[in-house]
């Protein structure tokens, strides 16, 4: 951990607390300022991890540790909005949930594509950066959808479907990528990771919450430990959590739909606990995905002009194409789809570092992959206040009144 300036007056055993302090008290602090100017919380969060992180004031750098607590946070997010999302309501927006995805992914792949190939990037940079942005990292979005208690609306529920569905596309895009540029193509061990991947989710989705329904409520009645529930909860969320890993997929998909299992079989006091966990720790989530950004980016016109190109297209190629795989549903229901869909996470920065440690990556290249993966998030609550905006107003009608069926 870099503390900057005020590493001189920090012991050893003193850095996780300081580190602590300083992050989620920043990240609070920016939040209340960010709600009181009538902007969403969660981008102050985001910003004061760029402002005390090494590009600003340099109290705080990345480290495995605050990693390993953005993760937790990401996980206990999703973990929660699953809590709130039924099975039965979710598969009914799947058909749309699997066009939007779809739409979303192919688009996204297509304009970085051409924007990178236009630049002049090397081939196998572009096709392995263009992998890298395809996904889309659900956290921002559903954190926004719970905090305005939307996650009752239609449009809401294909987001979440679509996320999980883009999860699974974007490993298979990764997996054709990285036999390309390698240069060898393994169709067994393609078909193989792509089954896991769709086998898990699938299996998951329609088995775990009959197989909960049974499990449970029996489970209950035998433990006497205190919180037995809720401690069944997270046992449950860990190993959903690390199955998703194994089985390609990233750990907050297996997080939400452990939440999705649980959700018609948990009392609002496990409810509750789930949420004081989260208060907690998605700070550490946000503020993380701020220490990230690199703004010594900029320190080039060519470099500052390409990564907003690839900023431009990355939004853009989202709304564009998610929106249009829901235009059935209506012009704003659309749009809210398609900006609900454009922040991007810890997996494209995953894929960026994996680029970069192959060699297939510039340092260059992989500080702009980042800042856009970082700007994007940060863009998407905004936008998805103002496209959810007449929610707000008086005299619209509860969220509740758009339940799904």
């Amino acid at each position: 951990m870099n503390l900057g300036a005020l590493g001189f007056l920090i012991t050893d055993s003193a850095k996780i607390p300081f580190s602590l302090l300083v992050v989620f008290t920043s990240a609070k602090l920016m939040s209340e300022i960010l709600e009181r100017l009538d902007q969403p919380g969660i981008v102050g969060e985001i910003l004061a991890g760029v402002l005390i992180g090494p590009s600003v004031l340099g109290w705080v750098a990345p480290s495995d540790f605050l990693s390993a607590l953005a993760d937790l946070g990401a996980m206990f997010l999703l973990f929660r909005v699953g809590l709130e999302v039924k099975y039965s309501e979710l598969l009914k927006v799947s058909g749309a949930a699997a066009i939007v995805a779809a739409l979303g992914v192919i688009s996204t792949f297509g304009l970085v594509w051409a924007v990178l190939a236009l630049w002049g990037a090397p081939p196998k940079e572009t096709i392995f950066v263009a992998a890298a942005l395809v996904a889309t990292s659900v956290g921002i979005t559903a954190q926004v959808l719970a905090a305005k208690n939307l996650l009752a609306l239609a449009a809401s529920r294909i987001i979440l479907a679509a996320a999980v569905i883009d999860d699974v596309l974007g490993l298979i895009v990764l997996a054709i990528v990285s036999s390309v540029v390698r240069g060898r193509w393994n169709l067994l061990e393609l078909l193989a990771t792509t089954g896991l991947a769709l086998g898990f989710t699938a299996i998951v989705a329609w088995w775990g919450p009959r197989a909960v329904g049974v499990m449970v409520p029996r489970l209950n009645e035998k433990l006497r430990a205190a919180e037995g529930q809720f401690i069944l909860a997270l046992i449950l969320m860990f190993l959903f959590s690390v199955l998703a890993v194994y089985s390609g997929i990233a750990a907050i998909v297996g997080a939400f739909l452990a939440g999705m299992a649980l959700a018609e079989h948990t009392d609002p006091h496990c409810r509750d606990l789930a949420q004081g966990v989260s208060d907690f720790l998605v700070p550490f989530f946000l503020a993380v995905i701020g220490l990230n950004v690199n703004l010594s980016v900029f320190s080039g016109a060519s470099t500052l002009l390409l990564t907003l190109a690839v900023l431009c297209a990355v939004v853009f190629s989202k709304v564009l194409g998610c929106g249009l795989g829901a235009i059935s549903l209506g012009r704003v229901d659309a749009l809210r789809i398609g900006v609900g869909m454009i922040p991007r996470g810890e997996v494209c920065m995953a894929v960026a570092r994996l680029g970069l440690t192959l060699g297939i990556i510039r340092q260059s290249m992989y500080s702009a992959v980042v800042f856009v993966t970082v700007a994007a998030a940060a863009l998407a609550p905004p936008l998805l206040h103002l496209v959810f905006r007449d929610f707000r107003k008086p005299g619209v009608p509860k969220p509740e009144m758009y339940r799904l069926g």
